[in-house]
Formats: C-alpha cells, structure tokens, sequence
C-alpha cells in the first residue's frame, strides 16, 4: 500500500501578507507545494490530500486541479472551525483556524493508509520525503509505532524574523522522549540563537538541536489520539479565541503518555520556507540552485514520470 501525503495549506499566512500557498517560487513559477508533490511522487507517496480552507478554495483549485493527473491521486479536505468531533462545542467568536493538530484530525474521513504530513510553505528535501516513505513502508494501518523527520535547528532559521520549532529529545535508540513546541525562536545579530519563553525571557540554544518542521508520519490509528486530545484542549481553552491545537502537542501527549513511539530520522536537507515575505527571494534563489545542481528539471511538470533520487 502506498503512503499518502497530506498538506497543511489552511493556514491564513499572516506574517507574509499573501496566499504563500499559491505563490510562485519555481523558475517555471512552481509553488513550493509543488516541489513536496515531486518529491513525493519520487519517494513513492501514491495519493496527496490538501486541507485548504473554503475562504480559499477556489483560488487554490484554479493553482492546482489537474497539474497532477496522470502523476497523482489529488483530494482536498476543508478545515473551518465547526469541523470539530461529535458532542463538542465551539465559540461562535471563534474566527482563527484551530491549528495544525486540527488540521490533521478533519483529514480522518480521506485517509484509510499509512500518511505523512507537512506544512505547504516549507521545502523539506528529497532526501527526507525518502526517509519518511521508507519508514511507512513497514508500518501497518493500526500500528502505534510513528515517525518524524529531524532536522538540525541551525538549518532550519530565517533571515528575516521568527520561527517555530518543535525541540525533540530522544533517547539512545532514537525514539523521541518529548517535543516541545518554541514559537519564537531566532539569530540575533551577534549569530547566537534563542527562543522567547512564555514571560519573554530569552533563552539561548545551540543551533544543534533536533528540530521537527511537521513532517510526521502516522497510521489511521492516530486518528483516534487526535480526538481525544482536541476534547481536552478545548475544555481547556474554550474561551482562548487565539489558542491553537499544535501538532507538536499531540504527539508529545502520545509519547509522555507511552500509548505510542515515534521514530526520530534525522535529515540532512537544509529547510528554507516563506514566512515573512521577504524569504521569497531566497527561495527563488535556492530553488535555482537546486535546479543547476541537477536535483531538480528546471520545468517540474514537463517531466511526466519524476524519477527517484
């Protein structure tokens, strides 16, 4: 059974002041969803769901139906703040998505096969999509054995403001021990790294810490996790209008709670993403990069059968 590939892509891109989903960064204007799809279809990925939300669903499928036919099975999921599990209620105030664990959970009802999931604005590599397909691979639809692609915190900054990271700690056999979501972590002009804490306070890292960017793999039996954990998450923050669900969160609540292992595979891909508007440049750049370097065709899609790296 090939995995599946979900794509967080509901997010409301606040930092970058435009619909970073759909932006063009490719030197045949390829959005950076479409360089995960590549590598996904070269790892051996057999289906792709999107969760969007319905604000942007039009736009979003004027981008992207039927680029990938004949290549890839395409469905699409919508994440609006009522897609919530029987028997709970929500604010009617709430406007904010409910974040990325959420957006997982709504995905339930299009996934029935070992899947990963990612974010749509972060290049991840090929090496890690390979990574993580081979992983799935060996796992069974109702296993509680996960995984995760780490990367090297020092490679996964931006220039240009903050980022969010979840910290992993393992143990001597890779397994992760917790993972603790850092939403504030940057370089500051002298090059150290930190991340603000809950009072403000900076606290210094290293730059080697293994970090997670949501590329995550599970099997249908998470599923069930997920809803758990968003229950008590919103009786804990019924009146947090801006509170989000992390994925990080969920799967530390897995691990400290040892109804699951997660696998840690450390990658040595180098991130890059859009979050502030002026990482576009960047992208663009290494994108070429990658392109003169061979890893990429320098028009993705007039290449009918991707092959694997």
């Amino acid at each position: 059974m090939k995995p599946t590939l979900l794509i967080l892509a509901a997010g409301l891109a606040s930092r970058y002041g435009s619909l970073k989903q759909i932006d063009q960064f490719g030197p045949a204007g390829e959005t950076i969803i479409d360089y995960a799809i590549y590598d996904a279809i070269r790892a051996g990925f057999g289906k792709v769901v999107f969760v969007i939300r319905r604000a942007i669903e039009e736009e979003f499928k004027e981008v992207f139906y039927g680029k990938f036919s004949g290549k890839i099975t395409i469905s699409y999921v919508l994440q609006e703040t009522d897609r919530v599990p029987e028997g709970i209620s929500v604010p009617e105030e709430r406007v904010k998505p409910w974040g990325t664990a959420h957006a997982v959970m709504v995905a339930e009802e299009a996934i029935q096969e070992p899947f990963a999931v990612i974010n749509a604005d972060d290049f991840y590599g090929p090496r890690s999509f390979q990574l993580m397909a081979d992983f799935l691979r060996y796992v069974t639809t109702d296993q509680e054995c996960y995984g995760l692609v780490g990367y090297l915190l020092q490679n996964t900054l931006s220039a240009h403001g903050y980022v969010s990271r979840g910290i992993c700690q393992t143990d001597e056999e890779d397994f992760l021990i917790s993972l603790v979501e850092r939403t504030h972590i940057y370089s500051r002009e002298d090059n150290s790294i930190v991340y603000r804490d809950e009072e403000g306070k900076e606290v210094a890292l290293s730059g080697m810490e293994t970090v997670s960017l949501n590329l995550m793999g599970f099997t249908p039996a998470v599923f069930t996790h997920f809803r758990h954990y968003f229950s008590a998450f919103i009786q804990k923050n019924y009146s947090a209008l801006k509170a989000e669900f992390y994925l990080p969160y969920v799967v530390h609540a897995i691990v400290q709670s040892q109804k699951a292992k997660v696998k840690v595979m450390r990658t040595p891909e180098k991130w890059f993403g859009v979050t502030y508007q002026a990482d576009k440049v960047v992208a663009q750049e290494r994108l070429r990069d990658l392109v003169a370097q061979g890893v990429y065709p320098e028009n993705l899609w007039a290449d009918a059968n991707p092959k694997a790296v």
